[in-house]
């Protein structure tokens, strides 16, 4: 039986998106392949309210994080955790021989302005993490609040990870002063695993320059010479198949109208967190709550796998805590293609399973 999906990623794709990638092979050094690319980079814009470069990679979102700390930091990372992912960044960092700082908050809060320009202020960083939006918490970064404090210090890089927020709230690159917006194909955006994109300011280009060992693969600046000098392709074959899809996708979100998509997942949440708070308890700050996910407080005590078993035999699947949070927390995500009907239907088997009503 086919479960629907309702986790952190990946998510339910639609089966014309999954089609999209069953496109007979072209070669990617064809013009058609560039037109490919170039569509796609155009309405990442248009999704991203931006003017950067926009560049693909066929990995997930961690391959252009790794590729963003590793080719932008001349001098020291400053990052910025809110939970499991943000921490992520870290460890990328160090396992690239990167100098970074970590800072973290309690998990089911957010990182606040203040705390950032404390940091900032020192001189010590030129490049900055945040994670827009923390699946393993439920907390959406206020990065709106977080903007003026960032462009208050030009001379920081400033990258965000919005894997999970990308296709699911309004994101506006420019108007946020990011640098390196990130994202990848298999949660709001929803499509399958294997591909992400990302923004490349002028000057996350100028600073790239500057630093010598970039790796080779997740090279950003690299990828970027390729896109200007060789007509939007890539040093190393992309995921074609991923392409079709992600084109396909992109009109088909342009279509439905952003401002009505967010809003659709807006709706969503709010049913998501009214039910929680009337059943268990929200986990994050209730002032930095998710659009795409919630976190879910198990203050009943509920055995959360054996709640998703039961939720398979009938064609769902719901996600325990993550990490330390296991069993203490289950999470819903409503993002990329779900309905607020899917998320009732969602809602009423796990009252039907528990017994909450009774």
């Amino acid at each position: 039986m086919h479960k629907r999906l309702f986790i952190p990623g990946p998510v339910e794709v639609r089966p014309e998106v999954l089609q999209k990638m069953a496109s007979p092979m072209i070669g990617h050094r064809s013009k058609d392949a560039s037109a490919l690319q170039g569509r796609i980079s155009d309405k990442m814009r248009t999704l991203w309210s931006t003017q950067h470069e926009i560049l693909l990679s066929t990995s997930s979102g961690s391959g252009l994080m790794e590729g963003a700390v590793r080719s932008c930091t001349a001098r020291r990372a400053a990052v910025f955790s809110v939970g499991a992912f943000g921490k992520r960044w870290f460890d990328i960092a160090s396992n690239n021989n990167v100098p970074a700082d970590l800072f973290e908050v309690e998990w089911g809060r957010a990182n606040t302005p203040d705390m950032i320009d404390e940091v900032l202020s020192s001189g010590k960083y030129d490049l900055i993490t945040i994670t827009h939006n923390e699946t393993s918490t439920g907390v959406m970064n206020p990065v709106q609040d977080i903007a003026a404090v960032v462009k208050s210090h030009p001379e920081v890089v400033y990258c965000l990870d919005t894997v999970s927020s990308t296709g699911g709230t309004p994101i506006h690159v420019d108007d946020l002063g990011v640098d390196i917006c990130i994202t990848s194909t298999q949660k709001a955006l929803g499509l399958p695993p294997g591909m992400a994109v990302c923004t490349f300011s002028q000057k996350a280009i100028e600073r790239a320059k500057e630093v010598p060992f970039r790796g080779y693969y997740l090279d950003l600046l690299q990828l970027y010479e390729y896109i200007r000098n060789k007509d939007h392709q890539y040093p190393s074959t992309p995921s074609l198949s991923h392409m079709y899809a992600l084109d396909f996708q992109l009109e088909r979100i342009l279509t439905e109208g952003l401002e009505k998509r967010c809003e659709r997942h807006r709706q969503m949440a709010e049913y998501v967190r009214s039910w929680a708070r009337k059943y268990f308890a929200l986990f994050a700050d209730e002032r930095y709550l998710s659009d795409t996910l919630t976190a879910i407080t198990n203050n009943r005590n509920i055995d959360v796998a054996d709640l998703n078993r039961q939720l398979g035999e009938r064609g769902f699947q719901i996600s325990n805590g993550y990490g330390k949070m296991k069993d203490k927390t289950f999470r819903i995500a409503h993002m990329a293609d779900h309905t607020l009907e899917d998320i009732q239907e969602l809602l009423g088997h796990i009252e039907d399973i528990l017994q909450l009503g009774s």
